[in-house]
């Protein structure tokens, strides 16, 4: 007699949305060379830290046995992974640091045109004007401006003009090279979306703001217009926060309150109306579904 199937009797909507939140994941991990039995040793190290952490017993002390009766994973396993030292993901200096900047760069009036986009900075100050080295100096005086801007070049985060003034390439710090990089913002920022939105199916408290607006039956055309439109109204929705972001970071800097964590975004995708032979019965063509409270 076959064994019972592991998803039987667990929630069908919850099931439908895994299978479909994992398929872009497998073909990632696919093909960057990452099988089957490295994900499952990351998965039980998830499982047993938040069981540890998230689901105590008031009193008592958590155990390996009431964790892998919580997890299902063995209970050798869970002793073997309390053991481990816990790694933390840390951002690349060129990501910590080079955040700040751009967010300064697009903060502030005199870096930036009254449509708020960021204007070209000259590497050294000219009179009294802003720059390049100084906008980096005012942010941290460890780290030369040179060896910074070399490392933006490389990234693709920003280039020279004619003039040899430094243009950021996007409104954001976004890496188009380096996959350290780039696997940061991948994990930091899924993780996030990831969590608003198990907040919102758990039903923590109040709902955090999750929506999108999404359209099937479209032509190539088409597509392509709406991501132009994306990047246009994405990007004066997200200058406008980090705005008002640096503002009220800016006063509640040194103040013992001050623990909040915070991130606003927002994302593109464009595929064939069956994206992964996954297509949804809310996916009607023409048919604009905002979804409720998101990232």
């Amino acid at each position: 007699m076959p064994s019972q199937e592991p998803v039987a009797g667990l929630p069908k909507p919850l099931i439908s949305a895994l299978r479909r939140l994992l398929r872009p994941l497998a073909r990632l991990l696919i093909a960057k060379g990452v099988g089957l039995a490295a994900l499952m040793e990351l998965l039980k190290e998830a499982y047993v830290d938040v069981a540890l952490n998230e689901f105590p017993v008031d009193g008592k002390k958590q155990t390996d046995s009431r964790v892998s009766l919580l997890t299902g994973v063995h209970r050798k396993d869970v002793k073997r992974l309390r053991e481990r030292p816990t790694e933390k993901m840390a951002a690349p200096r060129s990501i910590g640091l080079g955040a700040q900047i751009v967010s300064r760069w697009l903060g502030s009036k005199d870096t930036t045109d009254k449509k708020g986009q960021p204007l070209p900075l000259p590497r050294k100050a000219e009179s009294r004007g802003p720059s390049f080295d100084s906008l980096v100096s005012n942010v941290s005086k460890d780290v030369r401006p040179r060896a910074l801007l070399d490392e933006w070049l490389r990234l693709g985060v920003a280039h020279l003009d004619e003039d040899g003034r430094v243009v950021l390439n996007r409104s954001a710090f976004v890496p188009e090279k380096g996959f350290e990089e780039k696997a940061f913002y991948f994990g930091r920022n899924i993780h996030d979306h990831l969590a608003a939105t198990a907040h919102n199916l758990l039903e923590e408290g109040n709902p955090t703001l999750e929506r999108s607006v999404h359209y099937t039956g479209l032509t190539d055309e088409s597509a392509r217009e709406l991501a132009q439109a994306a990047e246009r109204t994405g990007m004066k929705a997200l200058l406008e926060m980090n705005r008002l972001a640096l503002e009220l970071a800016e006063k509640d800097k040194g103040r013992a309150t001050a623990t909040r964590r915070i991130n606003f975004g927002l994302y593109f995708f464009d595929g064939a109306a069956n994206f992964n032979n996954l297509r949804s019965d809310s996916d009607v063509p023409g048919e604009p579904v905002p979804e409720k409270e998101s990232d």
